[in-house]
């Protein structure tokens, strides 16, 4: 016998999870990184790490912050101030969290300032980057979403990655 869940009169919903309002909303996890809030694609990301204890590289280049290890598995710290030619993180601020994301089978680890929330962007909330924005931070953004009074900037975790 099959059965059907239905929530809130909505054929195949699960119940106890709420309906997306904007079935065309894409999910982002925030960031932040020197006060800029940003946006990676949810699914993207594989982990989210409080401060983990980071092996530096010798001869990588300067945005690979090191290497930390996950379960196991080595995984390649990417400083995102470095990589978007911010100046290094101020002398006793908080440590930076991982952003741990996987591309072609390896894991990468994306240090920011915080992690905020998981939320949907619509689609029409979407802009292309101004042409204000900093040559670096063009690089690997994919546009900007308007929130509230700020804007926030869409990261492509390809470019990010794409160091070199």
């Amino acid at each position: 016998m099959q059965t059907e869940a239905r929530v809130s009169g909505l054929p195949g919903a699960l119940p106890g999870v709420p309906p997306v309002a904007d079935a065309a909303a894409e999910m982002f996890l925030t960031l932040t990184v020197a006060g800029q809030l940003c946006g990676v694609p949810v699914l993207a990301v594989r982990d989210i790490l409080s401060s983990q204890a980071i092996t530096r590289v010798p001869l990588a280049p300067a945005e690979v912050a090191g290497s930390l290890n996950l379960r196991g598995r080595i995984v390649t710290a990417i400083d995102l101030r470095r990589r978007l030619g911010l100046p290094k993180r101020p002398a006793g601020s908080p440590a930076p969290m991982s952003v741990v994301v996987e591309q072609g089978g390896e894991l990468y680890s994306l240090l920011s300032d915080s992690v905020g929330e998981v939320v949907p962007l619509s689609a029409e909330g979407f802009a292309g980057n101004p042409p204000t924005l900093d040559p670096v931070w063009r690089e690997v953004s994919r546009g900007v979403h308007r929130q509230g009074d700020r804007l926030l900037i869409v990261l492509d975790v390809d470019r990010i990655l794409a160091i070199g």
